[in-house]
C-alpha cells in the first residue's frame, strides 16, 4: 500500500470525470490543488462533504484552489451526484480504483466489528510544484473546508 507523505511528489493520475471528460494531474500543473477521495456518492457524509466544498468552492477559487473529488462510482452515479447536488467541480469516477490506490485511499476499513476492503476519506493538499502540502485523514464532513482552512492556515 502506497503512503504518501507532506512533500512527496502527489501522483501522476489520469481518470474521467461525470462528463466522461478525460482528467488528469497534468490539467493542474503549475496551480494548487485539492484532491479529496470519498466511499461512495450520494450517501450522507459524502454528500455533506461534497456540498461543503461546493458552498465554499468560490472561496478555494479566490484563494487560487482548483478542486477534485474522486470515488470508485461509475461515470453515471457520478454524473447523478453532481447534477443533484450542484456540484461545480470535476468528478473523477475511478471504478479500477487507479488512481484511489495512486494516492493511498484504499484498504482494510472496520465498521461494527467487520472488516473489509474500502475507500478511506483522505483530502491532499498540492502545491503549485506538485508537490502534496498538507494530508487530512480525519475529515469532519460538513466542515472539511473550515477544518483544512485552519489546517492550512488561510
Amino acid at each position: 500500500m502506497v503512503e504518501l507523505k507532506v512533500g512527496d511528489l502527489a501522483p501522476d493520475f489520469k481518470g474521467v470525470d461525470q462528463d466522461e471528460n478525460p482528467i488528469s494531474f497534468a490539467d493542474y500543473k503549475g496551480k494548487k490543488l485539492v484532491v479529496f477521495f470519498y466511499p461512495k456518492a450520494s450517501t450522507p457524509g459524502c454528500t455533506a462533504e461534497s456540498c461543503n466544498f461546493r458552498d465554499n468552492y468560490s472561496d478555494w477559487q479566490a484563494k487560487g484552489y482548483s478542486i477534485i473529488g474522486v470515488s470508485a462510482d461509475s461515470v453515471k452515479r457520478q454524473k447523478n451526484f453532481a447534477t443533484k447536488n450542484e456540484l461545480p467541480y470535476p468528478l473523477i469516477a475511478d471504478e479500477k480504483k487507479e488512481v484511489i490506490e495512486a494516492f493511498g485511499a484504499w484498504g482494510p476499513k472496520k465498521l461494527y466489528g467487520r472488516e473489509y476492503e474500502g475507500i478511506y476519506r483522505y483530502t491532499f493538499v498540492i502545491d503549485e510544484e506538485g508537490k502534496i502540502a498538507h494530508i487530512l485523514h480525519k475529515i469532519k464532513t460538513k466542515e472539511a473546508t473550515q477544518q483544512l482552512y485552519k489546517e492550512l492556515s488561510l
